[in-house]
């Protein structure tokens, strides 16, 4: 660990050259939550903060945890994104997920392909642990460059009552198919058990 809080090089998954600000080159890390350094979980965790505003609450954050953490640095957090493993339901179907969380972006550095840094290695990821990526999104138009698709049938959340449907969510859901998702109808109903804080 440097004196920054910062992984060591020796840490680091890829490194980038070029691309850095001020010349400084990024570093795109992948940690599990168990793995990654309380000191760097800290500073991920500001700048999500940061990122999202007030509107991010402690059940958001506890939703990024107990999966996997990309983190781009240049010196300092600049990017990160989370991939956590749910099992969503397409039709009659479990299907074995990576749940994007968390993707954010230091201010001041956006639109420099960070963010797309940190989402091509949650690609890697998924394509790793899981049959099929998902996420819920306003900005669909920087997942679609990356491969994502808009989900296209009815949204629904598994509770104890029964599965309950969530229209408002339904332009939302975006997901990234495997090789063991090719298949899958994206037009079918897919549901999502629910969780503390948001569901989808």
């Amino acid at each position: 660990m440097s004196r920054s809080g910062v992984p060591a090089p020796g840490t680091c998954h890829r490194r980038f050259g070029g691309g850095g600000h001020d010349g400084l080159v990024s570093v795109v890390h992948r940690y599990t939550t168990a793995e990654i350094p309380p000191r760097l979980l800290e500073q991920v965790h500001d700048l999500v903060l940061e990122s999202f505003g007030a509107s991010y609450t402690d059940h958001d954050w506890a939703n990024a945890l107990g999966g996997w953490h990309v983190v781009v640095t240049e010196g300092l957090v600049v990017a990160h994104a989370a991939v956590v493993l749910r099992v969503l339901h397409v039709g009659a179907r479990e299907v074995r997920t990576g749940y994007v969380e968390a993707v954010a972006t230091r201010l001041g550095h956006e639109g420099r392909g960070l963010g797309s840094l940190a989402l091509r290695e949650v690609a890697t990821i998924i394509g790793a642990e899981a049959e099929l990526g998902a996420l819920s999104t306003g900005r669909h138009t920087f997942y679609e460059r990356l491969g994502w698709e808009r989900w296209r049938g009815p949204t629904f959340v598994r509770r104890a009552s029964g599965d309950e449907r969530t229209p408002e969510e339904d332009d939302g859901v975006m997901v990234l198919r495997t090789l063991s998702s090719s298949d899958i109808d994206l037009a079918a109903p897919i549901t999502c058990h629910d969780r503390a804080g948001d569901a989808w």
